[in-house]
């Protein structure tokens, strides 16, 4: 299984895509995905996802008051043939349960992170379950697996994290590798900077900041909204 291939195949795709917007969208190369291949062990430098690692953000969005608890469980679930870790997403605004999630990882033989779907649930303020419109999951109505973490990312990368169209088709470019942040948690160097967005939701972008050893630090959302999550805390189980 040629990894690097299919992000090289999605990034040509896309470029395309954005010279032409009539040009149908790229479809990534995953059609040789080899369960063998793949593993629940994800050691990813940007997106290390260990069993009993909790990660606390903090932040707010549109003024209210966020948190956000990121799980990484000793969960698996078997997805489209490939086992994958689960990991339990909880958003909180304002102190309350806003989103409750599994999403669904696995790494590659080459070190690539890919994510295979998501089982989400949006509740109101009582706790009721009032959508699940985000879910989808790898082999079910032609979704695919997305590349979340490259293994080797490199400036002006650009790729699929999400393949499930009309449900989620979220894109990635790479901007920096050598970014300095500062957040609650710690100061960083050499951090990955991209740039994410999504063509269902066109006026909507959001920077991401990756510390090596550590995952996802910050996120920003630069355009179409005000959002900014930063981590607080790993909480790691004895």
């Amino acid at each position: 299984m040629k990894r690097q291939h299919t992000i090289t195949v999605l990034a040509a795709g896309l470029a395309l895509s954005a010279l032409n917007f009539t040009v149908a969208a790229p479809t990534p190369a995953t059609d040789d995905i080899n369960p063998e291949n793949f593993t629940t062990i994800i050691n990813n430098p940007f997106l290390p996802l260990e069993p009993g690692n909790t990660f606390i953000y903090k932040g707010s969005k549109e003024g209210s008051k966020q948190r956000d608890v990121f799980a990484v469980t000793d969960r698996t679930i078997v997805i489209d043939g490939v086992t994958c870790r689960v990991v339990h997403d909880r958003v909180f605004m304002q102190g309350v349960l806003q989103e409750d999630t599994f999403d669904y990882f696995a790494q590659d033989r080459d070190g690539n992170v890919w994510y295979f779907g998501e089982d989400t649930k949006e509740l109101d303020r009582h706790g009721t379950v009032v959508s699940t419109a985000g879910t989808w999951r790898a082999g079910v109505d032609g979704a695919r697996p997305g590349v979340i973490m490259e293994a080797h990312p490199k400036v002006n990368d650009h790729y699929f994290q999400e393949v499930a169209a009309p449900i989620a088709q979220d894109e990635a470019i790479v901007l920096n590798l050598h970014e300095i942040v500062a957040v609650p948690f710690g100061k960083f160097t050499n951090c990955l900077q991209t740039k994410e967005f999504t063509q269902l939701e066109p006026g909507n972008v959001e920077h991401k900041f990756y510390a090596r050893g550590v995952g996802c630090i910050l996120g920003v959302v630069v355009k179409g909204g005000k959002e900014r999550l930063a981590l607080v805390n790993i909480v790691r189980e004895p």
